[in-house]
């Protein structure tokens, strides 16, 4: 089942409430041995892969709150800006519903996967010359002028949706885990995870909260530096956000766990998303690999607590992982060596596979 009926006591849901879902959730989290080894020992690495929800990515969770709470409340249609991953979201759950999906987008900003889905499950995309700021700001001016519900993070429904994974990790882990990092970009992520730690305490389902590592792209990361980025850059295209619409949220995530916001280099993404694909088996969108590149960087920096410190069990450390691979497949081919092309004969095969 989907998340709302899993976890309806914890949504704002009623039997009213036309479920649109799509089974989105019960994502595995991966536990990742050669990740926890660059830590440090007494250190367990959890990878949260979002990129197994149905569309790719940890937008559905918050998507089928959303969409379920717009056609309750009587809209025909849904709109929103997006950098890839809201806009495959929100359409095919629009698809599922019978509704309209308007989708503004940044010309050129887009991986190919992400603008496939959003125009193969019907939604009507239009490209402007401008960021994703700007694209966000058209998006809010119409659903603020026409009968279409905005389904970007601004929304509450879609924090409320997202914020269900803390809940599965809990379950899984049987407790709230030491360290949560995830990429930070609209910062509706850490928001809503922070949200859910923070709900489950309070229900008695577990008894500590953790601290909040988020990580920005280093040429997008107007929460580290204290002011909007007016051109954002990076190749972590879901990610390439310079005016976050859940900042002020986010530091509240980060001040109250205790945790830490920080920027990584394209180049330490890059490492970790190899990293991740070549050693754990993990494939995952260049955005993904930020929360990984994060505690890399911060296990360098000596940030971590001493393994000599006596603890009852290892610490936990989980990565949120927040889409597939296949979100964005030129990023992969421009990251490894092409195939060679050799005659049909098994030897010549042999010979290049170095047997």
């Amino acid at each position: 089942m989907g998340v709302i009926e899993r976890y309806r006591d914890l949504l704002p849901v009623s039997e009213k409430t036309p479920v649109i879902d799509l089974e989105e959730g019960s994502t595995p989290l991966i536990k990742a041995d050669p990740v926890a080894e660059m830590i440090g020992p007494g250190y367990n690495v959890w990878l949260k892969c979002e990129g197994l929800n149905p569309t790719g990515s940890f937008k559905d969770r918050g998507m089928t709150v959303a969409v379920s709470k717009a056609v309750e409340e009587g809209s025909s249609a849904v709109a929103c800006a997006s950098t890839g991953n809201t806009s495959a979201s929100a359409a095919a759950y629009a698809a599922r519903a019978k509704i309209k999906c308007i989708v503004v987008i940044p010309e050129g900003a887009i991986a190919l996967g992400k603008l496939a889905q959003a125009l193969i499950h019907g939604a009507r995309v239009i490209a402007i010359r401008g960021n994703f700021d700007d694209a966000l700001g058209i998006a809010r001016e119409l659903t603020d002028k026409y009968p279409v519900k905005l389904v970007n993070s601004i929304n509450p429904y879609r924090i409320e949706g997202q914020k269900t994974a803390s809940f599965e990790i809990c379950d899984h882990l049987g407790r709230a885990p030491e360290y949560h990092a995830l990429p930070v970009g609209n910062a509706g992520n850490i928001t809503a995870y922070w949200k859910g730690y923070k709900e489950y305490r309070e229900k008695g389902r577990t008894h500590a909260l953790p601290k909040m590592l988020g990580f920005q792209a280093a040429g997008a990361a107007p929460i580290v530096e204290g002011h909007v980025i007016e051109h954002p850059e990076t190749l972590a295209t879901a990610i390439r956000i310079g005016n976050p619409a859940s900042w002020k949220q986010a530091e509240e995530a980060r001040d109250e766990s205790g945790g830490l916001i920080d920027k990584v280099t394209d180049d330490e993404i890059i490492e970790a998303y190899r990293l991740l694909a070549g050693e754990v088996g993990v494939f995952v969108e260049p955005a993904s690999a930020a929360s990984v590149a994060g505690i890399l960087k911060k296990a360098k920096e000596g940030y971590f607590r001493s393994a000599d410190e006596p603890v009852p069990q290892k610490r936990d450390i989980v990565c949120v992982l927040t889409g597939h691979g296949l979100k964005d497949p030129d990023r992969a081919i421009k990251c490894v060596e092409q195939p060679p092309v050799v005659e049909a004969k098994l030897e010549d095969v042999v010979r290049e596979a170095g047997l």
